[in-house]
């Protein structure tokens, strides 16, 4: 599932290859810095599936019943699949607190430094780019990373003395102030409005800063899955650019709290479901299906209270609530549903005697 949605993402951004000259590696890395984020979700939902998946074909080839019938109770055919919950609720805890917010401020700091540091990434080719409210290049083709042909600029921060530049190629050069075209064997034309005259400047070779068009803010603004937990708990309004984001930040932090119990929560309901009741010849259908409707019913609930509770704080009990009590309700079955004994009449030893003078 992982590599699926990896797949999607990085299918998404191919675009950044082919028209924004984004190298191979710095893509792969951007690519691989999102897979904790959406990693966190993808957990619990596999426990989930490979719990029904195991203990059905368990029950369908008969092994379950021959465990029953030695005398296991349902807690204890759940053990292997509670032990594997658990590690991976450790581990989504890694995600969580550490992992997933580390990940996305790597991926956000290299997306800010693309887009002020590394500004001829921006140009796409065959179409008017439009750098800023008075700025727009033009590109006929791209080769390699940084070599350009069919270069058009068309600067208006000047007002009265609007200048187009039009070069037969160039190449994108990173200063140490940031990224300049560098433009050869073309003409600049400037229009001065106030006379209506037009000068032409031929030239061999000229340089473009585009470092000063696209100038980068003292300090970026950190978005809430950025930051850690503790930094989101004691968070207040003024830290929050826009006082209505406060709920959204505040509920964030108790997500990642609440979110890895998941995967323990939804193994339960699996194990619920098809080790509790009778064995059934027609297969177990109806309970996979139940188990599924549980499912889905938990996680539209988590997801309503985290919308509710990001306008109303003081539901955020409700979230905890929602996510901690269905473990207990689930373990609390397991764990006082009568266990699976032998049958009390047991078949009587041979007499040895009869069977000697037989």
């Amino acid at each position: 599932m992982t590599g699926v949605i990896w797949l999607f993402v990085s299918v998404r951004a191919v675009e950044s290859i082919v028209n924004r000259g984004l190298s191979i590696k710095l893509f792969m890395y951007l690519t691989v810095l999102q897979v904790p984020n959406f990693l966190v979700h993808i957990i619990p939902f596999s426990i989930f599936i490979a719990t029904l998946f195991v203990y059905s074909r368990l029950n369908s080839d008969r092994e379950l019943v021959v465990l029953r019938a030695a005398g296991m109770s349902p807690i204890s055919l759940a053990r292997p699949a509670l032990l594997v919950a658990l590690v991976s609720m450790l581990f989504g805890y890694a995600l969580t607190l550490y992992g997933t917010p580390k990940s996305y401020q790597i991926f956000r700091n290299l997306q800010w430094d693309i887009r002020y540091s590394f500004s001829h990434i921006l140009l796409k080719e065959g179409v008017f780019n439009v750098i800023s409210d008075h700025i727009t290049v033009f590109v006929r083709e791209r080769s390699g990373e940084s070599e350009l042909r069919g270069l058009l600029i068309h600067d208006s921060r000047n007002k009265n003395k609007p200048a187009t530049v039009i070069a037969e190629k160039g190449v994108m050069v990173k200063t140490s102030s940031g990224a300049r075209v560098v433009m050869f064997d073309g003409n600049r034309q400037i229009i001065d409005k106030k006379t209506n005259k037009l000068s032409i400047l031929y030239f061999d070779r000229y340089s473009f800063d585009l470092s000063s068009v696209t100038p980068k803010p003292e300090e970026r603004f950190r978005e809430a899955r950025e930051r850690m937990v503790d930094e989101l708990l004691d968070l207040k309004i003024e830290d929050v650019g826009n006082p209505r984001d406060f709920g959204k930040f505040k509920v964030e932090g108790h997500q990642r709290l609440t979110m890895p119990i998941n995967t323990l929560g939804f193994a339960l309901i699996a194990l619920v479901c098809l080790l509790l009741g009778d064995f059934s010849r027609r297969g177990q259908v109806k309970r996979i299906l139940l188990a599924s409707v549980i499912f889905v019913s938990l996680q539209i609930t988590n997801l309503g209270l985290i919308n509710i509770s990001a306008k109303n704080l003081q539901l955020v009990p409700l979230l905890y609530a929602s996510i901690i009590a269905p473990v207990f309700i689930l373990l609390f079955l397991l764990l006082l549903h009568p266990r699976f004994k032998k049958r009390a009449g047991k078949i009587p030893p041979p007499d040895y005697a009869q069977v000697g003078g037989s």
